[in-house]
C-alpha cells in the first residue's frame, strides 16, 4: 500500500497537476518580490486586455469508450481551465482505474475479434486519409480549442500545429499498406517468413504542451500498424483529443479501436501503465514520471515502452555567426510555445568574442516580444499552462537572481491576471547554477559564455539530458565537428525545431527511450514473428 501511495504521489508531482487554483496570485508569487521589483525596470510589449471570446464551443467532455461518449463510472468530473484567466472552460469526465480497465477490455476485444487488424491495409489507409481531410475541414475549431485550453497563440495553432496534425496522419496513412515482411533462406528444404505484426493494445499518455501534435505522433503510427489504442490526454488539456477522436470515428474508424479516457495520473495514468492487458505503453512527459511509467510497465507484464522525456538542450553560437540571425533563431528556440517545449534551446552558449553583442541584442528582442491574449492577432506569447507552472517558473527566476546571474530582461509576471510571464533573459550564467541545469519549461533564456570548440562540446554534453541541440555557425568544419560530438538525439545546424513527420525524434540518456515519428515509430508498434515450414517430405 505504501508503494502504491508513493507511485501516486510521484506521478502527481512529476507530471499531473491534481488541481489548479482559480486565483493566480499565490503566496509563492508574493515571495518573489525581488524578481518583481527588478523586472519593473524593463518593459515588454503586451496586449493583455479583457479576454477575447474564443470562436468555438466545447462539444465533447465525456470519455470515449467503444465509440460512445460516456460518463466516468464514478460520475466525477474535473474542471479544465482557461490559462488566460484561471476560469473554468468546461467540466470533463474524470476517468479512473475502473474506466481504464473498461477501455482496455474494449480495445482488447477490438484487437482480438474486431475488423481493424484484419481489414486490408489499404482500407485502414483510406480511413486515416479521410481523418486527415476532416482535420483540414475543422482546422479553425481544433485550433481555437487548443489555444483556449492551452494558452498558445491561435495563429500558431491554426497555421502550424493543426496542419502538422493533418500532415502526420497523412504520413502514416501512406505507410499503412507498405509494411512488409521478409522471405529468409533457411537451411535445407524450409520456407521461412519473417513478418511484422501489430503489437496489440497500445496505451498512450500525452502531455499538455502540444496536445494535437502528440495525438498525431502517438495515434498515427499505432493505427497505421493495425493496433488498438487507449489514450489518456493530460488533464490540463483534454478537449482537443476528444474532438479529434470524434472526427476519427466520423472518418469510419470501427468502435473500440481508439478509446480516450481523461483523468489524472495517480488514477488513470498509473492504471494504464500497469495494466496487464496493455501490450505497449508510449509516454511523453517529464523524466521523473517516465521512470515511474517504466517501473509500472516492468512490474506488470513487461510491456514494451517508449519514452519521450525532458531536455536541457544547448544552443551554440560560434564566433563566425551572423549575430542578428543567431539572436533571432536562439530567441525562437527558447521562447516558442511560451518556452514550454521539451527540446527548447534552454542553454544558450555564445562565444566570448560575440557574447556582449549577443546579450544586448537578445535583451532587445525579448523586450519586443508581444505577450498577450492568444486570440489577438500579432501576439507571440500567451500565458503559461496553469498556476503550478507559472509559480515554478517564477521560482526559477528568483533562483537565477539569487545565484548571481544577471537579469537583463523580464523577471516577473506580465499583466495582472492569468498566468502570463514576461520574456526573461539572464546573462553571466554559470554551469553550476540551477537555471543552467534543470528544465525550467518557461520563457527564461540563460546565456553562457565559452572560449573554444572543445570547451563548449564538453560543457554541452555535461548534462543528464540529451534530447536536442542547436548550432549556429558559417564554418563547415565547426558544423561537422559539433554535429558528431554532441550526444543528443537531434542536432539542428542553422535551424531549429525542424519536426517533419518523416524525421525521427527522441533523446539520448535521460531524455528517453525509442523514437517518435518516421519509420522508427512504426517499428515500436510492430513485433516480428518468424514462420518456418518444410517445403516437401524428406
Amino acid at each position: 500500500m505504501m508503494g502504491q501511495r508513493l507511485v501516486s504521489s510521484l506521478l502527481s508531482r512529476c507530471l499531473y497537476a491534481s488541481h489548479r487554483i482559480l486565483n493566480p496570485l499565490t503566496c509563492q508569487e508574493r515571495k518573489l518580490g525581488l524578481a518583481t521589483r527588478i523586472s519593473q525596470r524593463f518593459s515588454t510589449l503586451t496586449a493583455i486586455e479583457d479576454p477575447v471570446t474564443p470562436p468555438v464551443e466545447v462539444k465533447y467532455t465525456k470519455l470515449l469508450i467503444n465509440g460512445q461518449f460516456v460518463d466516468a463510472a464514478s460520475g466525477k468530473t474535473f474542471p479544465t481551465l482557461d490559462p488566460r484567466t484561471g476560469e473554468v472552460i468546461a467540466h470533463v469526465a474524470e476517468g479512473d482505474s475502473v474506466d481504464i480497465d473498461c477501455a482496455v477490455k474494449v480495445a482488447r476485444k477490438a484487437f482480438d475479434e474486431g475488423p481493424w487488424p484484419k481489414m486490408t491495409a489499404y482500407e485502414r489507409s483510406r480511413i486515416l486519409f479521410k481523418f486527415a481531410d476532416l482535420i483540414d475541414e475543422h482546422n479553425d475549431e481544433l485550433a481555437a480549442l487548443e489555444s483556449w485550453d492551452n494558452g498558445k497563440p491561435f495563429e500558431q495553432s491554426a497555421k502550424e500545429e493543426v496542419p502538422l496534425l493533418s500532415r502526420t496522419i497523412r504520413y502514416y496513412a501512406g505507410w499503412a499498406d507498405k509494411i512488409h515482411g521478409l522471405i529468409v533462406p533457411g537451411d535445407g528444404a524450409h520456407h521461412v517468413q519473417v513478418l511484422r505484426e501489430p503489437i496489440g493494445v497500445a496505451g498512450q499518455i500525452i502531455p499538455w504542451n502540444f496536445p494535437l501534435v502528440m495525438f498525431a505522433w502517438k495515434v498515427g503510427p499505432a493505427l497505421a500498424c493495425g493496433n488498438t489504442v487507449v489514450l489518456k490526454p493530460a488533464e490540463q488539456t483534454p478537449l482537443t483529443a476528444l474532438y479529434a477522436a470524434a472526427l476519427l470515428h466520423e472518418a469510419g474508424l470501427p468502435d473500440g479501436v481508439l478509446n480516450v479516457v481523461s483523468g489524472f495520473g495517480p488514477t488513470a495514468g498509473s492504471a494504464l501503465a500497469g495494466h496487464m492487458e496493455v501490450d505497449k505503453i508510449a509516454f511523453t512527459g517529464s523524466t521523473g514520471a517516465g521512470k515511474i511509467i517504466q517501473e509500472l510497465a516492468a512490474k506488470s507484464n513487461l510491456k514494451s515502452v517508449t519514452l519521450e522525456l525532458g531536455g536541457k538542450s544547448p544552443f551554440i553560437v560560434m564566433d563566425d555567426a551572423n549575430v542578428d540571425q543567431a539572436v533571432e533563431l536562439a530567441h525562437s528556440a527558447l521562447f516558442h510555445n511560451q518556452g514550454q517545449c521539451c527540446c527548447a534551446g534552454s542553454r544558450t552558449f555564445v562565444h566570448e568574442r560575440v557574447y556582449d553583442e549577443f546579450v544586448e541584442k537578445a535583451k532587445a528582442r525579448a523586450l519586443k516580444r508581444v505577450v498577450g491574449d492568444p486570440f489577438k492577432q500579432g501576439v507571440e506569447q500567451g500565458p503559461q499552462i496553469d498556476e503550478e507552472q507559472f509559480s515554478k517558473i517564477l521560482e526559477y527566476i528568483t533562483s537565477g537572481i539569487d545565484s548571481g546571474a544577471t537579469l537583463v530582461a523580464g523577471g516577473g509576471r506580465a499583466g495582472n491576471k492569468g498566468f502570463y510571464i514576461q520574456p526573461t533573459v539572464f546573462s553571466d550564467v554559470k554551469d553550476e547554477m540551477t537555471i543552467a541545469q534543470e528544465e525550467i519549461f518557461g520563457p527564461v533564456q540563460t546565456i553562457l559564455k565559452f572560449k573554444n570548440l572543445n570547451e563548449v562540446i564538453q560543457r554541452a554534453n555535461a548534462s543528464p539530458y540529451g534530447l536536442a541541440a542547436g548550432v549556429f555557425t558559417n564554418n563547415l568544419n565547426n558544423a561537422n565537428t559539433l554535429m558528431r560530438a554532441l550526444r543528443v538525439g537531434t542536432v539542428w545546424i542553422n535551424c531549429y525545431n525542424l519536426l517533419d513527420a518523416a524525421i525521427p525524434f527522441g533523446g539520448y540518456k535521460m531524455s528517453g527511450i525509442g523514437r517518435e515519428k518516421g519509420m522508427d515509430s512504426l517499428n515500436s508498434y510492430l513485433q516480428r514473428t518468424t514462420k518456418a515450414s518444410i517445403t516437401h517430405n524428406q
